[in-house]
Order: C-alpha cells, then sequence, then structure tokens
C-alpha cells in the first residue's frame, strides 16, 4: 500500500471528481498528518505546534464558513489505534466535514476569507489525504 500525503489537489485529481458528474451532498474524510511545528514561508511562529495552527488558525474559521455554507462537521477526532491491519499510524487526525455539494466546496475554497486562513493550513499540515464520498447508501445491510 502506498500512501502519499499532498496538501493540495492536482488537476487530474480535480478534473476526476468534477468528471463524475455525482451532484448533492458530499462527505469529506480528512486523514490530517501535522507538522510537529508550524513552518510559516516568513518565519513567524516557528515554535507553534503544526496541530495548533491548522485547528485554531484554519480549522475553527473554515469550519464556520462550511456552516454558513450549508454544511457541518460531521465527525472529528485522533485515531487510537488499529484493528485491522499493519501500519505505521500515519494520521494525528480523521474528520468528516459534509458539503451541500463538490460545487459548494470550490465556492468556499475561492473565497478571500479562505485564501487568508489557506496559509494557517499549509503551516500546520505536513500533508493530507481528502477522501470525497458522495451521499448515496451503498452499505450492505
Amino acid at each position: 500500500m502506498k500512501i502519499e500525503h499532498a496538501l493540495e489537489p492536482t488537476e487530474a485529481q480535480l478534473n476526476a471528481i468534477l468528471a463524475t458528474g455525482k451532484g448533492g451532498e458530499v462527505h469529506m474524510l480528512n486523514l490530517l498528518k501535522f507538522r510537529e511545528f508550524a513552518a510559516y514561508e516568513d518565519g513567524r511562529d516557528a515554535d507553534m505546534p503544526g496541530r495548533d495552527a491548522y485547528l485554531h488558525r484554519y480549522g475553527a474559521p473554515m469550519i464556520d464558513m462550511v456552516m454558513k455554507a450549508g454544511g457541518s462537521l460531521k465527525f472529528s477526532s485522533v485515531p487510537s489505534a488499529l484493528l485491522v491491519g499493519e501500519v505505521e499510524m500515519p494520521w494525528d487526525m480523521v474528520a468528516i466535514i459534509t458539503y451541500p455539494s463538490i460545487k459548494t466546496l470550490l465556492e468556499i475554497s475561492m473565497t478571500p476569507q479562505f485564501q487568508e486562513i489557506a496559509v494557517h493550513r499549509k503551516a500546520g499540515l505536513e500533508g493530507q489525504l481528502l477522501i470525497p464520498c458522495f451521499g448515496e447508501d451503498t452499505a450492505v445491510a
């Protein structure tokens, strides 16, 4: 299993998610890996934990924007252990954010407010996996 964290989607990834044509609600599974210390390009706050930069300076305002757009934070937690399989724990936090649509997520990411806080996301994260899960129920009962 190859795991490669990133901070931004590639153009191919964006095109692929848009090409699905799936509308409606999307649940974004966020698998987050924090930097030990925030890494701002201008060198500020070099002693701040990456987790704090992400959660307090980016995460809280981002959730506020999501909620104002009709979305919600469904779940967040620190993973504790593996129940099945073997791998060094590659994530420091998991979260599920629900957006009314992919379009809503993209619209939020283009706002001046998002652009203003995105620097804290980049400073706090070593990388992440972001997995869109659409609203249809495919569970086996």
